[in-house]
């Protein structure tokens, strides 16, 4: 495409293009789409290739008191390779009960500095075996209609999927993170209930394939109805080759700590269904009660404690503190079929990330020691 031929399209009060929806009836493949901040009560159905969207001086926020593009989401997402930026959406609930903020479609999609919340899915996304699906810097809150069937984030089919520097908190009953593509990319999140929230698996890798999962701060709050943290391939493993690598992360269970859901089962923080796979479990820490893996899995340099010398672990603050068991205790973890493992950044509340401080030997978990 010639760059001469890519139109940049202005949308917003100002403009003449007042709302998303008009843009996507002159809009060209490759063309970049600006929006002005506001709030537009609209829907759209975007089929051009290539597209960037994207809000300017602050986030548009995208809602609807009406009918779903399609009955299917605010934005309904057709075309190749589409970009998304700086987005809000709320209150998309449609007829089936899995009405979303953004329902991608077509193969490749990207998404940075978004938000989605209180939508009956956050993202609801696929485009099959040639798609991969990138979600950076975005936060997802109070999605789900309640039945378990709908989640904050759920990728229905991809090749890949990469969530990084995230947050994703309070999915209603369903799943905080839910990927079926081949191989996952879970990378230095905020993956949490906290106080109240009631989600499922943090995170669901449920068809096997591929999965990363470095870095990340997952807990499994005190009102949990699942005792699981991490699900890989509850649903069969159908991609192949599988392997799982859980590497640096911080996992802290929260359910049923000095309360009656205690009776209700010991909690599991990593399990893993059917085999035979390659499951790797390395510098991680474990904080609460609960049982670290269930199924078959290589295990090292991990700490499990109930007392791991957190800052603040009733404030969700999971950096270390001077004298942590965890301070020094990790390993080089090496690679896996040519990924490197060694976490390079951790989170930054909110919904950012900045580059890990080196340290040798390596410290457990998703932070390393202050002042390093």
């Amino acid at each position: 495409m010639n760059a001469a031929d890519v139109a940049t399209l202005r949308v917003g009060s100002g403009a003449s293009l007042r709302v998303p929806s008009a843009a996507v009836r002159v809009a060209r493949d490759g063309d970049v789409v600006e929006i002005e901040c506001g709030v537009y009560d609209d829907v759209a159905v975007w089929t051009q290739n290539d597209l960037t969207i994207r809000c300017i001086a602050g986030r548009g926020h995208f809602r609807t008191s009406g009918r779903l593009a399609e009955d299917k989401g605010i934005w309904l997402v057709k075309g190749r390779n589409t970009i998304i930026e700086r987005a809000e959406f709320s209150g998309g609930r449609g007829p089936h009960r899995n009405g979303s903020g953004i329902r991608g479609e077509g193969i490749g999609l990207t998404l940075r500095d978004c938000a989605f919340h209180h939508n009956e899915d956050g993202v609801l996304a696929g485009g099959g075996p040639e798609s991969d699906i990138v979600v950076e810097r975005c936060e997802f809150s109070g999605n789900g209609y309640g039945d378990g069937q709908s989640h904050n984030i759920y990728i229905a089919s991809a090749r890949s999927f990469t969530l990084r520097a995230c947050y994703s908190h309070h999915a209603r009953v369903g799943h905080n993170v839910k990927s079926r593509a081949a191989t996952n990319y879970i990378l230095y999140n905020r993956i949490m209930d906290e106080q109240t929230g009631r989600a499922s698996y943090a995170i669901d890798l449920c068809n096997g394939g591929r999965s990363y999962v470095i870095g990340n701060l997952v807990q499994k709050g005190t009102l949990a109805e699942n005792e699981t943290l991490l699900a890989y391939g509850a649903d069969g493993l159908e991609h192949s080759p599988h392997g799982l690598y859980v590497v640096n992360n911080t996992m802290v269970n929260d359910r049923g700590r000095g309360g009656w859901l205690r009776a209700l089962g010991g909690t599991t923080f990593v399990r893993v269904w059917g085999g035979p796979s390659q499951v790797r479990l390395v510098n991680n820490l474990f904080v609460g009660q609960g049982r670290v893996l269930r199924g078959a899995g290589e295990l090292s340099h991990n700490v499990h404690s109930d007392a791991p010398g957190l800052i603040d672990r009733a404030g969700f603050d999971y950096r270390l503190a001077p004298g942590s068991p965890a301070a020094g205790g990790g390993t080089d973890p090496g690679d896996a079929d040519g990924v490197p493992l060694t976490p390079v950044a951790e989170y930054v509340h909110r919904a950012s990330e900045r580059p890990r401080a080196p340290a040798v030997p390596l410290d457990v978990g998703a932070h390393g020691r202050l002042g390093h």
